[in-house]
């Protein structure tokens, strides 16, 4: 069951990806479509806000039945985080609640991550990438409290059970990170 706010956004979504098949338009309407969403309030049921204690969790919300998308909610406790990563299809991801780091690596000629920059995102806030140029990255929660996150992909997640397409070796100076995500779907 779903929420009257994310029923309305998936209906939104439809729309957005059937209008135009780049990825990179997909990815910043889309984007633009969330942060709306972000401001609706009740946006994911209690279930889907449910964190696990060994890792982030992550619950499918809803997988597009063309599997042109889905959508994802990521929970966060404090200092857990994913390894640092790239993906296998645009992704939109927004700041439910908390606050998360995200550092951004570009790969050098060996194909080692280098960090390029960090951002703090907190609730309310977008940001999206696109695969292949400058989607290596890695997000954890760096707050106190409990960090909720919804993402998009571009991709059936069901199927696939992540985002995630390739995992690199933490980077010299780098913290281990924290595990895979908990799922429940």
């Amino acid at each position: 069951m779903l929420t009257d706010h994310m029923r309305e956004f998936i209906l939104d979504v439809e729309l957005l990806v059937e209008a135009d098949p780049r990825p990179g338009v997909r990815a910043a309407d889309v984007a633009e479509a969330l942060r709306d969403l972000l401001h609706d309030g009740d946006v994911l049921r209690p279930e889907h806000r449910e964190p696990a204690q060994d890792g982030y969790r992550q619950h499918v919300v809803h997988v597009d039945p063309l599997s042109r998308f889905s959508i994802v909610s990521l929970v966060w406790l404090p200092g857990q985080q994913t390894p640092v990563h790239d993906h296998v299809c645009w992704c939109v991801v927004g700041v439910l609640q908390g606050r998360e780091e995200e550092i951004c690596y570009e790969l050098d000629e060996a194909g080692v991550p280098r960090q390029r920059s960090t951002s703090h995102n907190t609730a309310g806030e977008v940001c999206w990438l696109v695969p292949p140029n400058r989607d290596v990255h890695r997000v954890r929660n760096n707050g106190d409290g409990l960090a909720v996150s919804i993402h998009v992909y571009g991709a059936d997640i069901g199927k696939l059970g992540t985002s995630i397409n390739r995992v690199y070796a933490d980077p010299v100076g780098e913290h281990a990170h924290s595990g895979f995500p908990t799922s429940d779907g």
